[in-house]
C-alpha cells in the first residue's frame, strides 16, 4: 500500500512503498508521499531517483518541471538539479535537493529517507572550513548574489584561505528581486543568507565598506574609511546604480530611486494614500506600480517609449502588462517626457510634462535605467566599455591577472548573441558569474555556459523569460495575448533567441533547456 511505513530504526529512517514499478513511465515526474511528506519520484529509463519535491528557491512543485538527461529544471525560475545527486546545476536557487534511496522489489518501488531530510526541502552543500594557516586572501567587492555565490563556491570547492566580502550596503546579501514586488517586507525577510551562516562558513562580511580605488600593481584595495586590504585574487561585483533625473526639481524631497530595502519601505510609506508618479516604465517601476495600485491614491507612469519594458519584451507583451495595470487604475503617459518637478517647502508637489500637462505628485519614483558602479576604477588599466561595464572573458577574467568581474558590472560574451559582449542584469546570471569566477580563481578552467532566465510579477501573475532577445527582428505568438495566456518566441537571424510566457508553465523552462543543450529552434519550428 503506497505511503505505508514498513520500518523505522533508531535514526528515524523510514522506508515506504510509494507505487508499483509499472505505474511510472520513462521520463515521468511523480509526487509521492513518504510518511506524509511529499517526495519527487523520477524515472530515467529503468532507474528511479527520489528527491525533495519543492524547489529551494521559492517552493515551486518540481513535478511540474522539465526533465532532460539527468537534469531537472524548475518550472518557475529555471533552477536546475542533478537527479542522481540533487546538486544544484543552474541558479537562481542557492541550495540543493535531498536525494533519497530507491529500491525496487517484486515490482514495488520503495523510498528510504531520514525524517529530518523529509522535513526540509533543501540541502546546503558541504563546505571546507577556513584554515588559519592558509595565507591566501580572496577579496570580493560587492554584497550582492554574484559575490555571495563566489564566496560559497570557493568554500564548496575546498578553498581554506580568507574570503572577505566588502559592501557599501548595511545588510548581508538579500533578494533584490523582491524590493519592487513585495515592498512591505523588512530587510531581514529577504536575506539570502543570515549573518550566522556566513560566519559559520568563514566568510567575512564588511558592511558599509565602499571601495574607492584599486592598486592592481600592489594588489591592494583602498576604502572610503581610509583603510586598505591586500588580495591574492579579486572579484569586482559592485553592481549598478540607478540613473538620476536630470531635470529641474530632481533634488526635491520625496524623489526616490528603488535600490535598497530602506528605499522600498520609504516609498511604500510615502505613497500610501498619496499621489505617486513613476518616471520610466521599467521592470522596477511597473512592479512597484502593481504593488502600490491598491495603496496609493493615484499612480501615473511617464515613459518615453510607447509600451512598458518595450526594449526587452517588445510592444506585444508591453501592451498586455499595460492593460493589467490600467485595469487597476494606473494612468499611463506614454511617448511623453518629464520637463521638471515642482515643489513646495522643499518637497515635490507636481510633475510637469514636456506637453505642459501637470501631474499631482506627493512622491516620485525614478526608474529610468542604471549605470555600472565602476567609477572607482577610473584611471586604472582595467578594460571597460563605453558605459563603464568591465569587460570579461568566458572565465569572468578581466584583462588584469587575478582580477575577475561578475554580475551587473560586467560585460561578457553572450553565446545567444554569437559571442557579442553585453551586460545582462538578472539575478540568475549574476549567480552563475560568481560561481564561474570562483572556479577559475581555483584554476578549474571553467567556461561560462548559461541561458539567462528572469521573471516579472504583477498581481500574482508571472511573466517568465529565457534567452537573450536583444536585436530580435520578428516574433511568433502562441495562445492569446488578450486572454493573458501566451508563449512568445523572439526571432533573430531566423532562429529563436528568447521566449517569454504568461500562464503557460513550464514552456519557458522547456525552451531554456533546449537552448542550453545548443538546440537551434527555427522560426518554422516555433510556428
Amino acid at each position: 500500500m503506497a505511503g505505508r511505513v514498513t520500518s523505522t530504526d533508531g535514526n528515524d529512517t523510514i522506508t515506504t512503498e510509494v507505487c508499483k514499478e509499472a505505474d511510472v513511465g520513462d521520463g515521468e515526474l511523480r509526487e509521492v508521499l513518504v510518511a506524509g511528506y511529499p517526495v519527487l519520484l523520477v524515472r530515467n529509463k529503468k532507474e528511479f531517483s527520489a528527491l525533495s519535491s519543492r524547489c529551494p528557491h521559492y517552493g515551486a512543485p518540481l513535478s511540474k518541471g522539465v526533465f532532460r538527461g539527468e537534469r531537472l529544471r524548475c518550472p518557475w525560475h529555471g533552477a536546475c538539479f542533478n537527479i542522481r545527486t540533487g546538486d544544484i546545476e543552474e541558479y537562481p536557487s542557492l541550495d540543493c535537493l535531498h536525494c533519497f534511496k530507491v529500491t525496487v522489489e517484486d515490482g514495488k518501488v520503495f523510498v528510504t529517507a531520514k525524517r529530518k531530510d523529509l522535513e526540509s526541502s533543501l540541502r546546503v552543500k558541504d563546505t571546507s572550513k577556513r584554515c588559519p594557516l592558509s595565507r591566501a586572501t580572496v577579496l570580493l567587492l560587492g554584497g550582492g548574489v554574484a559575490a555571495l555565490v563566489c564566496a560559497e563556491t570557493l568554500r564548496q570547492e575546498g578553498f581554506t584561505g580568507r574570503v572577505i566580502m566588502a559592501t557599501r550596503e548595511k545588510h548581508v546579501p538579500y533578494d533584490k528581486s523582491k524590493l519592487s514586488k513585495e515592498m512591505n517586507l523588512k530587510a531581514e525577510d529577504i536575506y539570502m543568507r543570515t549573518p550566522e551562516f556566513l560566519d559559520a562558513h568563514g566568510i567575512e562580511l564588511w558592511t558599509e565598506k565602499e571601495a574607492v580605488a584599486v592598486d592592481f600593481q600592489k594588489q591592494k584595495v583602498h576604502f572610503m574609511d581610509g583603510s586598505s586590504q591586500k588580495y591574492n585574487q579579486l572579484l569586482i561585483a559592485t553592481g549598478c546604480q540607478s540613473s538620476l533625473l536630470k531635470v529641474p526639481g530632481a533634488d526635491l524631497q520625496n524623489v526616490c530611486v528603488l535600490q535598497t530595502p530602506e528605499d522600498s519601505s520609504k516609498i511604500l510609506e510615502l505613497a500610501t494614500g498619496k499621489n505617486l508618479v513613476i518616471i520610466g516604465a521599467s521592470f522596477i517601476g511597473m512592479e512597484a506600480a502593481a504593488f502600490l495600485s491598491d495603496k496609493a491614491a493615484a499612480i501615473s507612469v511617464v515613459e518615453k517609449q510607447e509600451f512598458p519594458f518595450q526594449r526587452v519584451l517588445g510592444p506585444q507583451v508591453g501592451a498586455v502588462t499595460m492593460k493589467m495595470l490600467q485595469n487597476k487604475g494606473v494612468k499611463f503617459y506614454m511617448q511623453a517626457e518629464l520637463r521638471e518637478l515642482q515643489g513646495k517647502d522643499g518637497k515635490v508637489t507636481e510633475a510637469v510634462l514636456a506637453s505642459g500637462e501637470k501631474l499631482p505628485a506627493d512622491v516620485v519614483v525614478v526608474g529610468i535605467g542604471t549605470f555600472p558602479n565602476s567609477a572607482f576604477l577610473k584611471g586604472t588599466s582595467i578594460a571597460r566599455d563605453a558605459s563603464g561595464a568591465i569587460l570579461v572573458d568566458l572565465h569572468m577574467q578581466t584583462n588584469i591577472p587575478n582580477v575577475f568581474a561578475a554580475g551587473d558590472v560586467a560585460s561578457f560574451p553572450v553565446a545567444l548573441l554569437n559571442g557579442e559582449r553585453c551586460s545582462i542584469h538578472h539575478q540568475q546570471v549574476a549567480e552563475v558569474h560568481g560561481h564561474t569566477a570562483a572556479l577559475n580563481m581555483l584554476k578549474k578552467g571553467k567556461q561560462l555556459h548559461t541561458i539567462p532566465f528572469f521573471w516579472t510579477t504583477m498581481f500574482g501573475k508571472s511573466i517568465r523569460y529565457a534567452g537573450c532577445g536583444m536585436g530580435y527582428t520578428d516574433t511568433v505568438v502562441k495562445g492569446s495575448l488578450e486572454q493573458q495566456k501566451f508563449l512568445i518566441f523572439y526571432i533573430r537571424e531566423g532562429v529563436v533567441s528568447a521566449a517569454a510566457s504568461l500562464s503557460c508553465d513550464p514552456m519557458v523552462a522547456l525552451i531554456a533547456e533546449a537552448l542550453y543543450t545548443g538546440k537551434q529552434i527555427s522560426k518554422e519550428e516555433a510556428e
